[in-house]
C-alpha cells in the first residue's frame, strides 16, 4: 500500500486560494479545506462556494517527498500565487491502511420505510425480494445517510403509489428520484446546478437497469414545462424559499410537494412562503433537520 504525508496549513479565508493553488503546484494529490474555528455554513446563496474565517488546508503527498525541500518551496510558491502573511504549517504521517476499504467498511444498506432499501454497489442486498436501490456513495451528492435524505427517502416510500411524474430538483446522485423510479413511479425528471450531479445521476440510473426513457436531467434553465405528480427538493431553506414559484409551476394542481434540507427553526418561514400555492402540512423531524410536505393548491 502507498504511505502518504500530509501538509496541514492554518489559513484565513484571503490566505486560502493561493495556499490551495501553490499545494497543488508542488504536487499534493489532494487538498483538502476544513472548518478551523467552528462556523459551521448553512445557508450558502446560490451560485457561491463560501470559504470559513479560519480554515485547515490539508494538503496529501506521497510519503516519498522531501518535506525539507517542501518547507522551502512552499513559502515561495504561495507568494507567488499572490498570498501575503505568515502561514502555520505542520507536516504528519498519516496512518497506513487500506483507505478504499475503510471507506467502503462505513457504508451498509440502509432501510427507508416498509419497502425501500439503499445498498452500496458492493454489497450484498439484505433482503432481494425488497425494492433496492444499489447506490455507488464514491459518486456522492446524496447517500441516504443525512437526516434530510432518509426523510425524503421515507416519504417517498409512504406516497409512491404508481406511474407518477416525479420532479427530484437538486437531484444530485438521484437517489430520490431513481428510489420513486423503483418504487413504482412511471418517469423522473432530474434538476441540478452541477454538471457532474447530472451524470452521477444519470450512472446511478443505469446501475439499477432504468430505462433511459424512463428519466431525463437538466440544469435549471433548461427545465421543462411539466405537471409532476410529486414534486421533492432537498436543498437548503434559502434556495428553497428563492424557488417556490418554481416548484409550483412543476407541480400540478392536487400534486404533492416534499421540501427538505431545512433545519428545525428554518420550517415556519417556508412552510409561510410555500402557503401561497399549497396547503402545507406540519414538519417532521429526524435530530434537528425537517421535512415539509404539502397539496398544490
Amino acid at each position: 500500500m502507498t504511505e502518504w504525508v500530509q501538509l496541514r496549513i492554518k489559513a484565513t479565508m484571503e490566505q486560502v486560494e493561493a495556499a490551495e493553488n501553490a499545494l497543488l503546484a508542488l504536487g499534493s494529490v489532494s487538498v483538502t479545506l476544513q472548518d478551523d474555528a467552528d462556523q459551521p455554513i448553512l445557508e450558502p446563496e446560490l451560485g457561491t462556494t463560501p470559504i470559513w474565517d479560519h480554515t485547515m488546508i490539508i494538503g496529501l503527498f506521497d510519503a516519498g517527498v522531501d518535506t525539507r525541500e517542501l518547507d522551502e518551496q512552499f513559502p515561495l510558491m504561495f507568494a507567488a500565487e499572490g498570498g501575503t502573511g505568515q502561514l502555520d504549517c505542520k507536516w504528519e504521517q498519516v496512518e497506513d491502511k487500506d483507505w478504499v476499504r475503510a471507506w467502503m467498511d462505513t457504508y451498509k444498506p440502509m432501510q427507508f420505510g416498509p419497502r425501500l432499501w439503499i445498498c452500496p454497489s458492493w454489497c450484498e442486498p439484505p433482503e432481494p425480494t425488497a425494492v433496492n436501490l444499489m447506490l455507488d456513495p464514491g459518486l456522492a451528492f446524496g447517500t441516504g445517510t443525512h437526516p434530510t435524505t432518509a426523510l425524503c427517502l421515507q416519504y417517498l416510500d409512504q406516497q409512491v403509489e404508481g406511474n407518477e411524474l416525479i420532479v427530484d430538483y437538486g437531484c444530485g446522485s438521484g437517489i430520490l428520484g431513481i428510489a420513486a423510479l423503483l418504487l413504482g413511479a412511471d418517469r423522473m425528471i432530474g434538476v441540478d446546478i452541477d454538471p457532474q450531479a447530472l451524470a452521477a445521476t444519470k450512472d446511478n440510473a443505469g446501475r439499477n437497469q432504468i430505462d433511459s426513457s424512463r428519466y431525463d436531467v437538466f440544469m435549471p434553465k433548461d427545465t421543462p414545462a411539466v405537471e409532476a405528480d410529486i414534486t421533492v427538493a432537498n436543498i437548503l431553506a434559502g434556495p428553497l424559499q428563492e424557488l417556490a414559484p418554481e416548484m409550483a409551476r412543476l407541480t400540478r394542481s392536487g400534486g404533492k410537494l416534499a421540501l427538505s434540507g431545512l433545519l428545525h427553526h428554518q420550517a415556519e418561514e417556508v412552510i409561510a412562503r410555500y402557503s401561497e400555492w399549497f396547503v402545507m402540512d406540519l414538519p417532521k423531524q429526524i435530530e434537528d433537520w425537517v421535512i415539509i410536505s404539502g397539496i398544490r393548491k
